[in-house]
């Protein structure tokens, strides 16, 4: 059987960010450290993270005064910034900084006075702390339909952005019954699209092409996960998102030549590798990686966790 890897696949540069700034957090101030909401969307990030120290809440009223408080990678609004600087908290943030871009955005475009259009799913911790982010009319549309039945206040003063956890395929269609009923309006250049989330698709979309069946490592919260499973099916390949290897149905792979994995971003690679173990008890396997784009990006640390440097003389 051959098992096909996709690339890129699991972490991105801001999960990867996101889950150092806690590591690094609980060394330099030992724990408990406190971060509100899962620090990313997968289980196996977050116990881990939780047997080392960290204390994953719901609010802020639930961290002891004093505590080292960390925003998880999704990005909080503002209210929940206020209230931690009125409790004095110590604040990490581990906002991934695509997500802090999108704020700035939408703050911009509202400081033009401007109404914001958020493309997105209601619901999810980072549509929620954007929506918190612009002061002004912002609305929140996920459909073609949501579009179709959209008022603002001034039609010739319009602009949109979207959640990063969607790509440029995802919001295509949004984007487009938009620029039709609103001619005027702005948004971000493509190249401001999360790339993580673009590069991932595309990968799963070549992928397809390749096997029988697809196998997405990745939590079922997680909104990207998700997605690659959704994209798989829709080319007509079965395929099932599993949050580890014990979730592997034999029956899914059993008979089948050839069997595709990847991962979502914040879903850590010994997921894949305990996988590709299980899928080894299983049937003979010869696993290849499929070419694709090699992600070399890195984004800085808080400046709360970065080593000083030393004096010269």
């Amino acid at each position: 059987m051959r098992v096909v890897l996709a690339q890129p696949r699991g972490f991105c540069a801001g999960v990867e960010r996101a889950i150092e700034i806690v590591e690094r957090a609980l060394e330099r101030y030992g724990p408990p450290v406190y971060v509100r909401h899962e620090i990313v969307h997968n289980q196996h990030v977050v116990e881990r993270l939780r047997a080392k120290g960290a204390r994953f809440v719901d609010e802020l009223h639930e961290i002891p005064p004093g505590s080292v408080t960390i925003f998880s990678a999704h990005g909080v609004s503002d209210a929940v910034e206020d209230e931690a600087a009125e409790r004095g908290l110590p604040v990490i943030d581990a906002t991934c900084p695509l997500v802090s871009k999108v704020h700035a955005e939408g703050r911009r475009y509202a400081g033009d006075g401007r109404s914001v259009i958020l493309i997105g799913h209601d619901g999810h911790p980072e549509v929620e702390g954007t929506l918190g982010r612009i002061q002004g009319e912002v609305h929140l549309v996920s459909t073609v339909e949501e579009v179709a039945a959209l008022e603002v206040s001034d039609p010739e003063r319009v602009s949109y952005v979207t959640q990063t956890t969607l790509s440029v395929d995802d919001t295509k269609v949004v984007i487009d019954a938009l620029k039709a009923k609103f001619p005027a309006i702005v948004g971000p250049n493509t190249k401001d699209i999360c790339y993580a989330t673009q590069n991932r698709q595309a990968a799963v979309r070549k992928l397809a092409r390749e096997v029988d069946v697809l196998l997405v490592v990745g939590s079922p919260n997680s909104s990207n996960s998700n997605r690659l499973r959704e994209i798989g099916a829709e080319l007509g390949v079965p395929s099932y998102l599993i949050e580890n290897a014990e979730a592997l149905d034999p029956a899914w792979v059993t008979g089948k030549d050839a069997v595709g994995v990847t991962a979502g971003a914040s879903a850590p690679e010994v997921l894949v590798l305990e996988l590709l173990d299980a899928l080894k008890r299983i049937a003979d396997t010869k696993v290849e990686i499929l070419p694709g784009v090699d992600e070399n990006i890195r984004f800085r640390l808080p400046p709360q966790l970065v080593e000083p440097r030393a004096a010269t003389a």
